[in-house]
């Protein structure tokens, strides 16, 4: 959503909570193969809830990962998320893009949480809308707004690792770009796209492949791991192994019941964003939900999803109508790594000057 500066696809660069993502796509004859892709693991409490707390080690894990991959593009697009981030459809009367541009911050002003000042805005025209308002039809417009001093934080640390950020997308539009790029959408339908990292949970509600609803939740990966440690008395590192079927000799029922509980959890923070999205379009019928993140991996959650809100749900394949012969990966580890790559894979199909 905001821009920094031929339709050449920005790298993706995905700075999550947990690890940090890079991935390059380049167009051959019609389709988009990926050309360079890593992953580079975060230690814990590098970034909390979206925030970078450790800016050096960041900037380090970038440098590091940039040059396994010997980069040639360093035009970057990445991606916020949590708790400093706003998304709000708005109804405004119809005006040119020119004069929105120019009154969108007085708008925005009665919206967002925030001074004003203290953030930076963007808007996308949805729709031009044909119902009356006082006599007046009315356009739809998508207002985002971050708090500067977050977006500063992670714009500085990709520039200091020696790259150059073009695009600041928002994850869940990330998302919506991966989906839209790799499944067919149906105008009429509405899919929620939910996608769970290491500390935020990304809801987005699609309808005809454009955003209708967006909430942030700061629940994630890491509650799996903390709920483990504290009820089979497991170190951080131990705990997270176990999440991942990694610790052999694990009390099996004791883990089971704290995945359980997890999933619980998460099922019920997603069914009450639905719910609350009812109340705003109460003739709309979510017909799939589709998971993506390091949680779409627990292999218990996809079925308590779908439990808690009687809705399919089903885990995304970022890499579906992607040529990934160049990654030298069986099909056994691009399923593995599949669900952690919906942000990056959307933020890579992004290029400089693109709305």
């Amino acid at each position: 959503m905001f821009g920094f500066g031929s339709k050449e696809y920005l790298l993706g660069l995905d700075i999550g909570s947990g690890s940090i993502k890079i991935l390059q796509l380049k167009e051959i004859k019609g389709k988009l193969k990926i050309e360079r892709f890593g992953v580079k693991p975060l230690p814990a409490e590098m970034i909390v809830d979206g925030a970078i707390m450790d800016g050096l080690g960041v900037v380090m894990a970038i440098k590091e990962l940039a040059g396994e991959q010997k980069l040639k593009n360093k035009g970057v697009a990445l991606s916020i998320s949590g708790t400093s981030v706003i998304v709000k459809k708005i109804s405004l009367p119809p005006m040119p893009e020119e004069e929105l541009e120019k009154q969108i911050k007085f708008e925005a002003e009665q919206y967002i949480p925030f001074d004003i000042n203290d953030v930076y805005l963007d808007f996308h025209i949805l729709a031009q809308g044909d119902q009356p308002a006082e006599g007046q039809a009315e356009m739809d417009v998508l207002l985002v707004a971050t708090k500067k001093d977050k977006l500063n934080d992670y714009a500085n640390a990709v520039r200091e690792a020696g790259l150059t950020p073009k695009v600041v997308d928002v994850d869940a539009f990330a998302i919506e770009n991966m989906y839209c790029a790799n499944y067919d959408v149906v105008p009429t339908e509405l899919t929620a796209l939910v996608n769970i990292g290491a500390s935020v949970m990304n809801i987005n509600i699609l309808k005809g492949g454009m955003s209708v609803f967006t909430r942030d939740i700061t629940i994630g990966g890491n509650r799996y791991s903390e709920r483990i440690q504290q009820d089979l008395g497991l170190s951080p590192d131990d705990a997270e192994a176990a999440k991942k079927g990694r610790y052999p000799g694990v009390n099996e029922a004791a883990l089971n019941e704290a995945i359980t509980a997890v999933d619980m959890e998460v099922a019920t923070e997603i069914g009450r964003s639905f719910d609350y999205f009812r109340t705003t379009s109460p003739d709309d019928e979510i017909m799939r939900v589709v998971l993506c993140g390091g949680c779409a991996k627990i292999k218990s959650l996809p079925a308590r999803i779908s439990e808690q809100v009687g809705i399919e749900t089903s885990v995304a394949d970022p890499f579906a109508r992607l040529d990934t012969t160049g990654l030298k990966m069986s099909p056994e580890e691009l399923a593995e790594v599949a669900p952690d790559m919906a942000v990056v894979v959307g933020l890579a199909l992004r290029w400089e000057g693109d709305r």
